[in-house]
Parts: structure tokens; sequence; C-alpha cells
């Protein structure tokens, strides 16, 4: 019988005993995956929470996320045409750049691309996204906030005061304007306010499938909440390890 690719043994350096083996369960595991499974997805995810990436799981408990280092994720699905896991793999991994997941399924390849079309999730903004809208306070009291957030809020910079126990604005505020990267302070702010302007969202990039093997980059059809203003400018850190 033909020794499987699955088997290969891989020599990671440059690491320490423990990310060693933390490296080296990841291929394993990812490795022993594939096989379970038709069709590999690579994807990215636009303002990625943990929360609501948890909810994405249980949606989708008939099939695998892995989230990693790019470059540990290309080793288990193989860099190059000699050690790739199974044909036309290498041409997947070749495709992880950036913040990158893969999501390994037996649904059909159709069924996924128009769930995560829809998929979106409202999310509060973090510091460093550009605002889709400008946010003015009025002047006057601010009858939804306790008193004993007063302090806070001028910490924020609000131009706050206390009266008769309730807190009042001693001026028009602008919290935020429309195309500028949001401060650590106004997305606080809009955060106490309850004011969402991130969307969750995982977008397909390209997939593999058994037997058929690699297909070039998915044009996902657009709309009008895939607009610029939803970029965060700085990179969140997806987790090393699959959750």
């Amino acid at each position: 019988m033909p020794k499987s690719k699955r088997d290969k043994k891989v020599s990671l350096t440059k690491t320490n005993k423990k990310g060693l083996l933390l490296k080296q369960k990841t291929i394993e595991e990812i490795r022993n995956t594939i096989s379970k499974y038709e069709h590999i997805f690579l994807f990215t995810v636009d303002n990625m929470r943990n929360t609501t990436l948890k909810d994405l799981r249980n949606d989708w408990k008939d099939s695998r996320f892995f989230f990693g280092k790019n470059k540990v994720m290309a080793v288990a699905l193989g860099r190059t045409k000699s050690d790739e896991v199974e044909d036309q793999l290498n041409l997947l991994s070749k495709k992880l750049k950036g913040q990158c997941g893969l999501l390994m399924t037996n649904r059909d390849v159709s069924e996924v691309l128009e769930w995560f079309k829809t998929f979106r999730e409202t999310e509060y903004a973090r510091a460093g996204f550009i605002a889709n809208r400008d946010v003015i306070l009025p002047q006057g009291p601010l009858e939804d906030f306790s008193h004993t957030i007063e302090p806070h809020l001028r910490r924020l910079g609000l131009p706050t005061t206390l009266e008769r126990g309730v807190i009042n604005l001693i001026k028009e505020y602008q919290v935020c304007k429309k195309d500028a990267p949001l401060t650590p302070e106004q997305a606080s702010i809009l955060k106490l306010l309850g004011i969402q302007m991130a969307k969750f969202k995982v977008v397909i990039k390209c997939h593999w499938t058994k037997g058929k093997g690699f297909h070039k980059d998915l044009d996902m059809p657009s709309d009008d909440e895939a607009s610029d203003d939803e970029k965060v400018v700085e990179d969140e850190k997806m987790e090393d390890d699959e959750t």
C-alpha cells in the first residue's frame, strides 16, 4: 500500500519546545481533519470578535474552523507539490496571506457561498475603525446614564457636569466624525451610547475540493454593507491556534 502523504514528519526549527509541540499538534489536527471533508474554504474576517466566532462555530457544528499562524497552516496543507497532503493543496496554502482561516466542510459550495454572502453581525467598533457617520451629542441632560459614571465620562473627554444627580453636557459634543479613525476614547463613548458601527463578516477567498482541486479567487457578490467604511485601520491578531 502506498504511503499516505499525511504520514510525513515535518521539522519545525527556531522555536522552543512548547511552541514546537503546539505547532506539531496543529499540523497533525489539520491533516487528520482533511480526510473527513470534501471542501476547504480559505477566508478572511472583518472585525474579528471571539464571541461572534463562537456563535458561528455553533451554526456550523458539522464543519471545522481553523485559525492559526499562516506558516503553520501552510505546512499542514503542503507548501509545494512534493509535500502537499492532497493534489493542488499547495495552491491553497500559497493564498494564506494576512488574516486568514480555513473552513472544512461537506456542505455544497453554493450553499457555503450563499450563507456567508448574507451573514453579518453588528459589533461595537474598536480604536482605529473608520467611522461611517457623524455622532453628535446635543447640549443638555444625559438621562440614560447613572450619575456614578460622570467622572468616567469626563476622563473620556465629554464636557459634563452633575446637576441634582443628573449628568449634563455643558455644550454640544461631537463624539466622532465620518471617515475619521476612532480613538480609544471615542470607541468607549460609542459603546456606552450603545452605538454599533462595525460588522463581523466572513469573506470567502478561494476553495479546494477533493478530486477536483483548487479553485481560484471567488468574486463574492458585493452589497451595501461591504463598504470601505467597515474597514479597520489596525490589524487585530487572529487566534494563533484553533479554538
